[in-house]
């Protein structure tokens, strides 16, 4: 599954959630193209895909879109991530309750100096030495790096070698495992803020320009 599809089924789910604590049972291709920004094909086109049961005419069941989303993106298990590296970014991320919504859980932080990190939230934060161990006893799969560039791609290499499959990198350095005994199952996703928000000033600013040119050409 792509990045696109696997965000687009992400949005459907939080939508579902909704419509039916409204009490729907019920909800058509279009209602959900509508509400995320795509087309009823597109929508008919991603459940179909997945086999999910439903038709143009009678729409699809909530509860069974419900079911069948949450174990295709693990919410019918528990979603315990670890965060590695307790600055700013880190304890963002720790203090943050809206996770609890999609069923994730920050079960714990590591850093190199945790008496040091002031966190709002109840996350226990330990030093790295009990990384490798809390990853393997407590059979976590998904990771967040959240340390210097200079740091990232050995802690990238330290939560592979104990059993890490996901990793979200916020370190300001694109990380890819090209070692020749990396799993063929694991996923990093590399979020550079400062590439986003330079990416956002291009598009504003590009759109500015094209708007010059036409009242030139007026």
């Amino acid at each position: 599954m792509n990045k696109d599809f696997i965000l687009r089924l992400t949005k459907y789910k939080r939508l579902l959630y909704k419509l039916k604590a409204l009490g729907f049972e019920r909800v058509f291709s279009n209602n959900l193209g509508d509400a995320i920004g795509v087309t009823p094909a597109l929508v008919r086109k991603d459940f179909s895909t997945l086999n999910l049961p439903g038709n143009k005419r009678g729409g699809y069941n909530i509860d069974t879109l419900v079911e069948k989303l949450d174990k295709i993106l693990g919410r019918d298990r528990p979603q315990q991530v670890i965060v590695v590296g307790c600055g700013r970014i880190g304890t963002a991320l720790m203090d943050y309750s809206g996770f609890n919504t999609d069923g994730i859980e920050i079960v714990a932080g590591f850093d190199l100096q945790p008496e040091n990190v002031k966190a709002g939230s109840n996350v226990p934060i330990y030093p790295m030495e009990k990384l490798e161990t809390f990853i393997k006893e407590h059979d976590i799969l998904v990771g967040v790096i959240a340390v210097p560039d200079t740091e990232a791609s050995k802690i990238m290499d330290r939560l592979i070698d104990a059993g890490i499959r996901g990793i979200l990198n916020f370190a300001p350095v694109e990380l890819k495992c090209t070692r020749t005994d990396c799993p063929n199952n694991t996923t990093i996703h590399n979020v550079n803020i400062a590439l986003e928000l330079e990416h956002l000033f291009y598009q504003v600013n590009s759109q500015d320009f094209i708007n010059e040119d036409d009242k030139e050409a007026d």
